[in-house]
């Protein structure tokens, strides 16, 4: 009986399992451009990173629903410079494919519009150094392909979406360069996947700008080099529609599409979520869809071409993931994953030795109203919703010296709580940064060392705060979220909140972080 028990209740488990829904996005906050590949039964995801570093974090899952981080692909100098980049700048729209047990990420640099690629045995270790494609060089979203005789061939956008066999050791060019397609007459044809299946070649495209007006279109041919014929049902995913217009998700393109090892089809894809004046803050992110694919057929993406944020249908058997923390007290050795710089870190301004439990941050002579590398610590904002606060130390602040958290979207628009120390005083102020405004809103003298600093946002304000006991906070400013939004300022990145340290003067001091936490 306590058998029949037993395999009754782990057949219902299993059978729940396959039947829950989900809710997106399934990767909230800035996690644009994600593509994704399988190795036995796990999925690995990239995004793209722009200018934050490390570059391109690497995710695992089981069920393409639940992520962890488990890495990054450029981790190293000798992998990539990101310098004086900007929001617009840096490391655009790579690719993940996986091949013969090895692992390949290919990408580009902008404004170099440089393409290369990385590899490893090993997603979650180091990557190696980049095998650069020299024969394209312009342009965009580039991929790799492998045909069923095992030939490599390298996609990119250049106006089109153009082809090339490449020896995969060296990246160097092995045939001619063929033109496939240009889509269906939308703006910006880009981001091209290929896949075999049923004797046909698809090949898969985002159209429309990364913008309210994006889509995903797919053709195919009997033959790589093509023609390529439109499906019918093009396209076959957008929000850009009378029916969708008050989705609060929009922008829904640049896609994947992966094959479980149950057979299944699913596709992941940029979209981002608006609200209050259709705007949006934390960037695009990563959603996910069921894919009908019959054999001979066109893929039909979660029955109507349309995603929602509670999806209702069967899934992977779910495997949750651990869960990405929501403080930091600096007690290991190293900083957490889900933290990033901008551009190429002066590691030396970064100390977790230095002051057991505490983070110590050099001021960096970049402020964070400049292009380039400020001692700054970010993550991505992932809610509307958030309390954000952390506990700093400014005694070791000499004249000229700044600390404090922020909103960040862009070295032209953010919003700070910040310790300023001003001959010799110091101070508590509230700044607010859009294009070439600043603002102090709010300043206070400080009697004690230690200071708790505080951003909130809900779906219209940031706010800003301060307090000398983690009790008793006092509000400082708050301001529009819009003035984030990348309708507003623009870029492709989302608000990113985080810590910083910087001087004004010639001095070089530093700030004491005792932890960070945002629920």
């Amino acid at each position: 009986m306590k058998r029949l028990l037993l395999v009754t209740t782990l057949t219902l488990a299993a059978i729940a399992g396959w039947a829950q829904g989900f809710r997106n996005p399934v990767l909230p906050g800035f996690h644009a451009d994600p593509t994704v590949c399988r190795a036995g039964d796990d999925f690995y995801l990239v995004n793209s990173t722009f200018q934050y570093f490390p570059g391109v974090p690497v995710y695992h899952s089981k069920d393409l629903i639940h992520w962890e981080q488990i890495g990054a692909c450029l981790t190293r100098e000798s992998q990539v410079r990101i310098e004086n980049m900007h929001e617009q700048s840096g490391i655009y729209a790579p690719t993940i494919r996986y091949h013969e047990g090895r692992f390949y990420m290919v990408t580009t640099v902008y404004p170099s519009r440089r393409h290369f690629y990385v590899y490893t045995d090993d997603p979650a270790g180091e990557w190696s150094d980049p095998i650069w494609i020299d024969f394209a060089i312009g342009s965009c979203d580039p991929t790799l392909f492998w045909d069923e005789d095992g030939k490599c061939y390298f996609l990119w956008k250049e106006g089109e979406i153009k082809i090339c066999e490449i020896d995969i050791k060296s990246g160097r060019k092995l045939g001619d360069i063929h033109r496939l397609w240009s889509g269906t007459g939308g703006r910006y044809p880009e981001g091209p996947h290929i896949y075999q299946k049923d004797g046909y070649y698809y090949l898969l495209l985002a159209e429309g700008g990364t913008e309210h007006g994006h889509y995903v279109t797919i053709a195919r041919s009997r033959y790589l080099m093509g023609p390529y014929e439109p499906c019918p049902s093009n396209p076959i995913l957008t929000h850009f529609s009378m029916k969708m217009q008050n989705s609060p998700i929009q922008g829904l393109g640049h896609a994947d599409l992966v094959q479980a090892s149950d057979g299944s089809w699913w596709m992941i894809c940029l979209g981002y979520r608006t609200h209050g004046y259709l705007q949006h803050v934390m960037g695009r992110e990563t959603f996910l869809a069921p894919v009908t694919w019959e054999e001979g057929g066109w893929p039909v993406v979660n029955r109507d071409g349309t995603l929602q944020l509670d999806m209702k249908c069967q899934t992977l058997p779910q495997v949750p993931m651990p869960l990405e923390p929501t403080r930091d007290d600096f007690d290991a050795d190293k900083l957490s994953l889900y933290w990033s710089h901008l551009n190429m870190p002066a590691r030396e301004n970064y100390l977790l030795s230095a002051r057991k439990g505490w983070l110590r941050m050099k001021t960096s002579k970049v402020t964070l109203n400049e292009i380039g590398n400020p001692t700054f610590i970010g993550h991505r904002q992932s809610e509307p919703d958030f309390t954000a606060t952390t506990k700093v130390d400014v005694s070791g602040l000499k004249d000229g010296g700044v600390a404090g958290i922020t909103a960040y979207a862009a070295h032209h628009n953010h919003y700070d709580v910040q310790v300023v120390n001003r001959s010799g005083k110091r101070y508590v102020q509230a700044r607010i940064r859009i294009g070439e405004m600043e603002h102090i809103e709010k300043e206070i003298p400080l009697s004690s060392d230690i200071v708790y600093l505080r951003v909130t946002g809900d779906p219209q304000f940031y706010h800003l705060y301060y307090s000398s006991d983690d009790k008793n906070y006092t509000h400082l400013a708050r301001m529009d979220y819009r003035y984030l939004s990348t309708e507003t300022i623009g870029g492709f990145t989302g608000v990113h909140l985080g810590i910083f340290a910087y001087t004004l003067s010639k001095t070089v001091s530093y700030a004491d972080f005792d932890y960070y936490e945002v629920e």
